[in-house]
């Protein structure tokens, strides 16, 4: 029996990190050795991580299985979905322009601000005394 290529790509959103391994299957996923309704407690994050598999119309013809480190719950799923949409192009480059018209292949560049020395926050400041 050959082995089944697995198509790799790597997705990034905020400070989180996804390698996903796509390879033809059933659309059973595993992040993290778990399934996404227990890794996922947000109805809207697994949502966001199933959204590029409808945009292509490749619901279930896919195994996925990902690693994600960093960040919290909202960019972990950011991070998959990006990931998940670059191994969807690397599959076949015809599922590109859907994916390019849906926002999902360009990498969300918006970081937390980091706090200035002296303030207490990024953008806060310490109330002015005219006296």
């Amino acid at each position: 029996m050959a082995a089944q290529k697995a198509y790799y790509a790597t997705g990034r959103r905020k400070t989180s990190a996804a390698r996903v391994f796509l390879k033809p299957g059933s659309g059973k996923m595993t992040i993290n050795g778990k399934t996404p309704e227990q890794y996922l407690s947000n109805k809207i994050s697994r949502m966001v991580v199933l959204q590029p598999f409808s945009v292509t119309s490749s619901t279930g013809k896919f195994d996925a299985v990902v690693t994600v480190t960093g960040g919290g719950e909202t960019g972990q799923a950011g991070a998959i979905r990006h990931g998940i949409s670059r191994a969807l192009c690397a599959f076949d480059e015809a599922n590109r322009p859907a994916l390019k018209k849906a926002g999902m292949l360009t990498r969300d560049a918006r970081m937390v601000e980091r706090k200035k020395y002296g303030q207490p926050g990024a953008r806060k400041r310490f109330q002015f005394s005219k006296r």
